[in-house]
C-alpha cells in the first residue's frame, strides 16, 4: 500500500493553490490523475518521485519516503519516471540509453524486444520517431524494475494512431513488471484504456476517485450519452444557431435557439448530450 499525506503551497498564473492529498494506492493500481492545468496533478509525481519538497508524510510498502524528520533522495526511491520530453542521452544510441540506468543487457534486450525496438537498438534518438522515443523513455523507465512507474502526459505529443499503439505498450508492460502505475493524462480514452482508477484534482484538492468507468462513462437523467468539448464558435443560419464544437479530434455541429446562442460563450467548455438518439457503429475505414 502506498499512503500518501502531502501539503504543498504551489503557485501558479491564477494565483496560489494549496495542494492538500490524502490517498492510499494498492500494490500494481494503474491511477490516472485528471484535472485542469495548475491543479498539481504533476507537482504530485514530482512530490512522490522525491524532486520536489512537501510537508507530509509518504509511506510506500511499509517504508516512509517522507516525513517530519527525514525525506529519502531521489535515487533511493527506486521509481521510474516517464517524462512528456523523453529525455533521452542524444550522443548514446538506443541500447546504451537503457544500459546506462543498469547493465542488465538481458533485460535490455527483453524490454526492446516486448516494445518492437529491437532491430532500432544501435540507432540514436535523433533517427528515432517521436513514439519511437517515448518506446525507449519507457523501456529505459523500467531497466531498474521500478516499484512505481510515474507518468506525466507520455503520449500527448504523439498522434491518435501512435497513441493507441503506446497505450498497449504501457498496459502490457504494467502488467508484466508488476509496477504501481500513476499517470497523468488529459484524455479521457487513455485514462480509459488504461486505469483502474481516476483521480481528479481541482486547485489541490481531489474532488472525484473511482474507478475509470464511473469517473469517465458521463450520463444524466434520461440522457443516453454525455461528451465533453470546446465551444469554438457560434453562427447564425436563418433564425437558427450553429454551435461548432471540438470534442477530441472531431468538430461537430449543433443546433440552438436564439436564448441558449446567448447563454454560451466561445472557448468555454460544454458538454454534449443526446436523449432520442439511438447510437450506432461503422466502420470508418
Amino acid at each position: 500500500m502506498i499512503r500518501l499525506d502531502i501539503k504543498k503551497r504551489l503557485f501558479t498564473t491564477n494565483g496560489h493553490v494549496d495542494l492538500d492529498v490524502d490517498i492510499k494506492i494498492k500494490k500494481n493500481e494503474f491511477v490516472a490523475l485528471s484535472g485542469v492545468s495548475g491543479s498539481g496533478k504533476t507537482t504530485l509525481l514530482r512530490i512522490l518521485a522525491g524532486l520536489e519538497e512537501a510537508s507530509g508524510e509518504i509511506d510506500v510498502f511499509g517504508t516512509q519516503w517522507l516525513s517530519s524528520k527525514k525525506a529519502l533522495p531521489p535515487q533511493e526511491r527506486g521509481i521510474g519516471f516517464v517524462f512528456q520530453d523523453y529525455a533521452l542521452f542524444p550522443n548514446m544510441n538506443v541500447l546504451q540509453n537503457l544500459l546506462f540506468v543498469s547493465k542488465d543487457i538481458e533485460l535490455a534486450e527483453h524490454l526492446l524486444e516486448l516494445t518492437g525496438l529491437s532491430e532500432l537498438k544501435e540507432r540514436f534518438p535523433n533517427m528515432l520517431s517521436g513514439g519511437q522515443r517515448q518506446r525507449v523513455s519507457l523501456c529505459r523507465a523500467l531497466m531498474k524494475r521500478p516499484k512505481i512507474l510515474l507518468m506525466d502526459e507520455p503520449l500527448s505529443a504523439l498522434d491518435p494512431e501512435m497513441r493507441t499503439k503506446l497505450q498497449h505498450d504501457i498496459l502490457r508492460l504494467h502488467k508484466e513488471f508488476g509496477t504501481t502505475t500513476i499517470m497523468v493524462s488529459h484524455d479521457p480514452s487513455e485514462m480509459y484504456r488504461l486505469a483502474s482508477r481516476v483521480l481528479v484534482l481541482d486547485h489541490g484538492k481531489i474532488i472525484k476517485d473511482g474507478l475509470a468507468k464511473d469517473i469517465l462513462l458521463k450520463t444524466q437523467g434520461s440522457q443516453k450519452f454525455t461528451l465533453q468539448g470546446e465551444l469554438l464558435d457560434i453562427k447564425k443560419a436563418d433564425v437558427i444557431y450553429i454551435a461548432i464544437v471540438a470534442i477530441g479530434q472531431q468538430i461537430v455541429e449543433i443546433v440552438l435557439d436564439s436564448n441558449e446562442a446567448k447563454s454560451f460563450k466561445i472557448g468555454q467548455s460544454v458538454q454534449v448530450s443526446t436523449k432520442a438518439f439511438s447510437p450506432s457503429l461503422s466502420d470508418i475505414n
